[in-house]
């Protein structure tokens, strides 16, 4: 049995009525409830008595340091078999971690922990990592984003790192690292023992300095699969070592997230040669990057090459134009596995998306999702869309927010969805203006086909 309830305010009776349910729930969720250390309390009580109980998720409540002690009081019972626990934002400080440590230590069912946004820092997760070290704890999942962390942390991850073989994943986006901590943080990686699959470093000071480092982490650590290093001012030259270090045959990567990392179409030469020979490489987000019309077309080239397996392509905000569609379309219709395109924020102009449409019409073609949010498009493209959203079956969701497409144009795509062959099922229309009588028109139609969601 699974709770999951956001965004509600608890009343003493609502509150009495869930913790009768929450008794033989294998799952709560309660982010966003307003929720404070005294239903702390309740919630302990919950944990020892229901050893089913294996997903507490407590996001975005005022719990306290005050209501992670009661929490850990029953974490801390024989009965508890809870493997995931989420306090993100939950106002939490240093005085926190040592009661989560005492929990690390003494609880093996605990395999993620997710404390993110708190203000636990660097003396705080110090403590965090002493619990980690423990043999009892088989912690795979740590989650330490916008905790206020400094590069003196990273001893104290690396120790937890090397003795730690279960830790499978790592978030440190957000906090003030730096490139002389991340190569430190290198060094812990690169140690025999550490198996560590996933590891995030966005927004942490990072420049090309320390890209020769994580290059040799990936270059010789075939367990990580997912890196994102977005929001870091790596440029083109850091690009370059990180694609140096995935191009060994021993890299597995599969997730790599460069978003606002200061790359240009330079990086393009590099970034497609990796597209087209990293069959692992299933998803890259590239998103805020200035690769222009140029390096749009090498991008595609390297999609059409049949080693290329990548599914998920994200290029909002790259400073695309009309000039790149037919390569774009040419790259649609030839590779079969790309799933995902996030093309949005680019000034593609109803003549590129028709020119798009024609690659998403082909056979070959097995898109899913299509993000075309605020691309300069008007009514006049979507005549084509239509058609494409009527016949192509595998595609399912759809963005055109922010875009003037008016009565004129909304009525073409619900033209397109009532059709039966049409199988749509999220249609996103943000910052669109049209009348009431096309809205009652969307509302019907959600009404009459049960599985669409239109989202405005």
């Amino acid at each position: 049995m699974e709770l999951d309830i956001q965004c509600e305010e608890m009343s003493p009776s609502r509150w009495a009525e869930l913790l009768t349910t929450m008794k033989s729930c294998k799952t709560i969720r309660l982010d966003d409830c307003n929720l404070s250390s005294s239903n702390c309390e309740d919630l302990s009580s919950v944990i020892n008595t229901n050893p089913s109980l294996t997903e507490l998720k407590l996001n975005n409540n005022e719990l306290g340091d005050e209501g992670v002690e009661y929490l850990c009081k029953g974490l801390l019972t024989p009965s508890c078999s809870l493997q995931k626990l989420w306090l993100q934002n939950c106002n939490l400080t240093s005085a926190s971690c040592e009661t989560l440590r005492s929990v690390l230590s003494a609880q093996p069912s605990l395999t993620e922990l997710h404390v993110g946004d708190n203000r636990l820092g660097t003396a705080g997760v110090k403590v965090l990592c002493q619990g980690i070290m423990n043999p009892s704890c088989k912690l795979q999942k740590l989650q330490l984003e916008y905790c206020e962390l400094t590069a003196d942390i990273v001893e104290a991850l690396n120790a937890a790192l090397q003795n730690k073989p279960t830790l499978k994943e790592l978030s440190l986006s957000n906090n003030t690292l730096g490139d002389t901590a991340v190569k430190q943080l290198c060094q812990g990686l690169m140690e025999a023992s550490c198996n560590l699959e996933l590891l995030h470093l966005e927004n942490c000071g990072i420049t090309s300095n320390s890209c020769m480092e994580i290059s040799a982490v990936l270059r010789s650590k075939s367990s990580l699969m997912d890196l994102s290093v977005g929001d870091n001012k790596i440029g083109d030259s850091g690009l370059a070592l990180l694609c140096q270090g995935m191009m060994h045959p021993s890299c597995k990567i599969q997730k790599l997230w460069l978003w606002d990392c200061d790359l240009t179409s330079a990086s393009c030469k590099d970034l497609s040669r990796l597209i087209s020979t990293k069959e692992t490489l299933t998803e890259i987000s590239l998103i805020d990057n200035n690769l222009r019309d140029s390096g749009m077309e090498m991008l595609c080239q390297a999609l059409k090459d049949p080693k290329s397996k990548l599914q998920e392509l994200w290029v909002r905000e790259c400073g695309l134009t009309t000039a790149c569609c037919k390569a774009v379309s040419s790259a649609l219709s030839t590779n079969k596995h790309l799933k995902v395109l996030h093309i949005g924020e680019n000034k593609l102009g109803d003549a590129g998306v028709e020119l798009l449409c024609e690659g998403l019409m082909h056979p070959n073609c097995n898109i899913q999702s299509l993000w075309l949010g605020n691309c300069d498009l008007t009514a006049g493209c979507c005549a084509t869309l239509a058609t494409a959203v009527a016949t192509k079956q595998c595609l399912t969701e759809l963005d055109l927010s922010y875009n003037p497409l008016d009565d004129e144009g909304i009525r073409k795509i619900c033209e397109a969805l009532r059709k039966p062959s049409c199988n749509l099922q999220q249609l996103i229309l943000y910052d669109i203006l049209w009348s009431s009588e096309v809205d009652d028109e969307l509302r019907a139609l959600e009404e009459s086909k049960p599985e669409l969601k239109i989202i405005s």
